[in-house]
């Protein structure tokens, strides 16, 4: 391999250019407009974005954008390019990262690949580690289609979900393991969330997910793209290098949109039960996520945090993301010095 002809693009969801409502509504009309993350015919998508939620949502959304953003702008791209200044550092190959909504975009970075770098191998990594249509699907979708369109000769490759990479559980392991130093009343794992209509219809067998009670825990082959059972498999590979007892965790999605039945349980009502029942200090994890977010650091740090102290509660410690931890960097460092080789 020549290095110099390869190149790696890092991948993660986006943000808004800046926390006003007008930017807002710039992003949410891209992001929601996507086919993979609304599923419903055009004519219908646009009636309820345009019509509904970019009426109604963007200014909600920028007070909650406005509580987290930083000198630097965006955690969420604050962070990624953090991360991708430090495996830049550890590597022989020019590493740029991109966002599937907002700037960079995919096409700015590969661009830049593959014109200003000369590189014709690119190794897509979607920061995303367990499979969903409306991440990893539509980031892999995205970067064919720039391929194909205007760079037809150059040859791509994308790392698979990596929910179950030892080094990555290890990273995520490592990152979080002093939280659980100190005394503490229970575990949550909450996931982004997902309409359960994306999870049936990613299903390649059309017989398996959600058909059965315990539909995760048999051996198929819809578990290459059920998001459900990727992040179940995540708990518990993490409960068992972390000595999490079997009755102090618990697992559940968060971040709905909309009235469609999403995946349960709920994070919120989770939160809600935990404290009724008598728990007082929480800790908190979001392992759908590598970078804190708007979804992390607003909706569970303050929204779920004053749930839980309202019913109750005492202390909701959110153990942070993986970010640009040592090992998290040494992780994405040695997937690339494997494909160097």
């Amino acid at each position: 391999m020549h290095n110099q002809k390869h190149g790696v693009l890092l991948i993660n969801l986006g943000s808004p250019a800046n926390p006003s409502p007008q930017a807002v509504k710039a992003y949410l009309d891209q992001f929601l407009m996507d086919p993979y993350v609304i599923t419903l015919p055009y004519l219908l998508r646009c009636l309820l974005v345009k019509g509904i939620i970019l009426n109604t949502r963007p200014k909600k959304s920028a007070a909650n954008y406005q509580k987290i953003w930083t000198d630097q702008g965006s955690p969420l791209v604050a962070i990624t390019q953090t991360l991708t200044n430090a495996v830049q550092h550890q590597v022989n190959v020019p590493v740029y990262m991109a966002m599937r909504y907002g700037e960079p975009s995919i096409q700015q970075s590969l661009t830049r690949l593959i014109e200003e770098d000369q590189c014709s191998h690119i190794h897509a990594i979607a920061l995303y580690p367990q499979y969903a249509e409306s991440t990893t699907l539509t980031a892999k979708t995205e970067v064919e289609r720039i391929i194909h369109t205007f760079y037809p000769t150059v040859h791509i490759s994308f790392k698979a979900p990596f929910y179950n990479d030892p080094h990555y559980l290890e990273a995520m392991t490592e990152s979080s393991k002093h939280y659980f130093d100190e005394p503490y009343d229970h575990v949550l794992f909450s996931f982004h969330g997902l309409p359960v209509q994306h999870l049936v219809k990613a299903d390649p067998s059309h017989a398996h997910c959600l058909k059965q009670a315990n539909c995760c825990d048999m051996p198929n082959i819809a578990h290459e793209t059920c998001y459900r059972h990727q992040s179940l498999a995540t708990v518990k590979s993490l409960v068992a290098n972390l000595g999490i007892p079997p009755h102090k965790y618990s697992t559940a999605f968060q971040s709905r949109l909309g009235k469609a039945k999403w995946l349960e349980p709920y994070t919120s009502e989770t939160i809600k039960q935990l404290a009724n029942n008598g728990i007082k200090r929480l800790l908190v994890m979001c392992p759908a996520f590598v970078a804190d977010c708007l979804e992390t650091i607003e909706e569970m740090g303050m929204q779920n945090r004053d749930i839980f102290i309202e019913h109750g509660g005492k202390e909701l410690v959110l153990i942070p993301c993986l970010n640009d931890h040592p090992s998290w960097v040494k992780t994405i460092t040695g997937w690339i010095q494997h494909i160097e080789k």
